[in-house]
């Protein structure tokens, strides 16, 4: 008998239900891309450049998970506030209230189990197609032994969804025992009116800016006050926006009712409107205005990522390559590139030391990298002209640490030491010869420096020193943080749409005999979009406005990642505005099926 009311509810209500799925579905399907990634060992080791960016997925799903149990704690509260006025009947009826408990508990798992399938199979299908495409281009090669099904992953992503469907339902359980009957049949009946309270809703502004403030100040100095300025700043700022939203949107609207411009045409209608459930408005925009910051942050965070691949090898050492002991056909191949400057020097080996002629080392001096980082931050642009100086034979001497830094396999271990050109010629040990270039422009040469990288047959895993070996490292490294900032922008987007177009649209039933009453009242129709899309303009607009500032603040915790998390803010901004007012058209158009009446009275 569970069984057959669980169904029948959820098919009563399917059409709610699928909206909030959409971030169920999308939140499991990534989840399933990213353990699929990160756990599948023969792929992992057959791709070493994957290996450093498996950690990141994991990191990644954690984040996921976490950002996904708060959205399905609210989710959920969404589908008892639908569920109430059942479970009232029921109990009205003479259920008992174990037997509702467990009713609540079975609709949710059985929501769970659905949206766990349809994810596993949806991210199934983006593992396999725009998944691996994303791969490929981010981490720079083909990838070998790639699959997209893994069962690992599969059991994971269900077993933790399950899991978190399981603690969902017991807290819905929980809830509906300490809630009366009367109050379960008539709760969503009961708008809240809120009186305006000038003084309390000052206090509420003032304490939700301290709030904020407190959590910028955080992210802004986490390098001196550490992991624990995270922890705050997510307090504070989730705290804050509560309060920011409670006391400023509540105040708005009450004061726009008071104003002549009320008086317009459909405008008291629609602030009426927003007025209603208010307070339940400003927890969800509250909600949605941290996920609208995630999702911007990880997308723009994403896409800045990649911008700092070439920039960071291009900086991080004053050479392409240092090759030791180059074979002919290395050779040949450095010699067709396009080369900015190129040195050979002799070494002479011994146990624990490698020794250079202070003549060669004069005749052609080493480089360095003079551009600060002070500088590139300044610049606010991608392509920085990075500037080189030399260093000379005494500093060298003093400081070989321009020296160690070339070296690489063994000699990484062994100190650097100049010594003078006769000393130089007495000296035992086995000698080496070190090729050291810098080509003119690093991503057109890439191609022919991995030829080369191949070619001296190095272990696996193992990048020669200098900038194309920062290339490889941090292809794996950024690309796979690149890789997993714009699945997780699309998954936290998906959430905040999900919840509010829950929002706006479990309440369109009931706005529906208003808007019917205005029809008849002879309101042109296009009068009455125009006031529909104000109303659901505002409850996009309003947390996307707060979402943009904390990312601005937000991206001062990248700062110790990436050189200008600012550059070019306007590629990620304007990608992610144009997918959020698709998805507000999208709101808007479903909204008005529902509300506006078949037949239209036109004056």
């Amino acid at each position: 008998m569970l069984v057959k009311l669980a169904f029948a509810g959820i098919k009563s209500r399917i059409k709610d239900y699928v909206v909030l799925f959409s971030g169920l579905v999308m939140s499991s399907a990534i989840f399933y891309m990213f353990e699929a990634l990160a756990t599948n060992q023969s792929f992992i080791k057959n791709n070493t450049t994957v290996s450093g960016a498996s950690i990141i997925f994991q990191l990644g799903a954690v984040l996921l998970t976490i950002i996904t149990l708060v959205y399905i704690f609210y989710a959920n509260s969404f589908l008892m506030s639908m569920r109430r006025h059942d479970y009232g009947m029921f109990m009205m009826l003479g259920a008992k209230q174990r037997k509702i408990g467990q009713l609540i508990l079975l609709e949710t798992m059985v929501i769970g189990v659905i949206a766990s399938v349809i994810g596993i199979l949806v991210g199934w299908l983006l593992t396999s197609t725009l998944g691996n495409l994303m791969m490929s281009v981010v981490i720079g090669s083909h990838l070998k032994h790639f699959s997209a099904f893994y069962l690992p992953a599969v059991l994971t992503t269900i077993d933790l969804y399950l899991g978190l469907f399981m603690i969902a339902g017991i807290v819905n359980w929980l809830s509906l025992t300490k809630t009366q009957v009367l109050q379960l049949l008539k709760g969503d009946q009961q708008p809240n009116r809120p009186v305006l309270r000038p003084v309390a809703q000052l206090i509420q502004v003032i304490v939700g800016l301290v709030l904020l403030a407190v959590g910028y100040y955080c992210m802004a100095h986490v390098q001196t006050i550490g992991l624990i300025g995270i922890f705050i700043a997510l307090v504070t700022i989730v705290a804050g926006t509560y309060f920011l939203f409670n006391a400023v949107f509540i105040w708005l609207v009450l004061l726009l009712k008071r104003t002549s411009w009320a008086n317009r045409g459909l405008n008291t209608f629609t602030l009426s409107q927003l007025q209603f459930r208010i307070r339940n408005y400003t927890k969800m925009l509250s909600i949605v205005s941290i996920l609208f910051a995630l999702a911007l942050g990880a997308i723009t965070v994403g896409i800045g990522f990649h911008r700092q691949i070439d920039l960071m090898a291009n900086v991080n050492s004053p050479y392409t390559m240092a090759i030791p002991d180059p074979k002919p056909v290395t050779q040949s191949c450095v010699d067709r590139l396009h080369l900015a400057t190129k040195a050979l020097y002799q070494q002479k080996q011994t146990r624990t030391t490698v020794y250079y002629n202070a003549a060669e080392l004069k005749a052609h001096p080493v480089q360095r990298v003079t551009t600060t980082l002070a500088e590139m931050q300044k610049q606010h642009r991608s392509h920085v002209a990075v500037r080189y100086g030399t260093v000379s034979v005494d500093q060298l001497k003093k400081d070989p640490v321009a020296l160690e830094m070339l070296q690489s396999g063994q000699q990484q271990t062994k100190t650097a030491k100049v010594v003078s050109a006769a000393k130089f010629a007495q000296m035992k040990g086995t000698t080496h010869h070190l090729l050291v270039f810098r080509v003119t422009n690093l991503k057109a040469s890439q191609a022919a420096l991995k030829t080369i990288q191949n070619s001296e047959s190095l272990a696996a895993g193992t990048v020669l020193p200098g900038g194309y070996g920062m290339l490889v490292l941090g292809t794996a490294l950024y690309g796979g943080l690149e890789f997993m900032g714009l699945f997780l922008g699309i998954a936290f987007l998906a959430m905040l749409a999900s919840c509010l177009m829950f929002k706006i649209l479990s309440g369109a039933t009931s706005d529906r005999k208003r808007y019917m009453m205005l029809n008849k009242v002879g309101t042109r129709p296009s009068v009455l979009r125009r006031s529909i899309n104000r109303e659901v303009g505002v409850l996009f607009i309003l947390p996307g406005i707060v979402g943009v500032i904390h990312v601005l603040f937000g991206l001062q915790l990248f700062t110790l990642l990436m050189i200008n998390p600012y550059d070019q803010l306007w590629i990620p901004f304007t990608i992610f505005i144009l997918l959020y007012i698709i998805y507000y058209v999208i709101t808007v158009r479903l909204y008005e099926r529902i509300v506006l009446p078949k037949i239209q009275i036109n004056n």
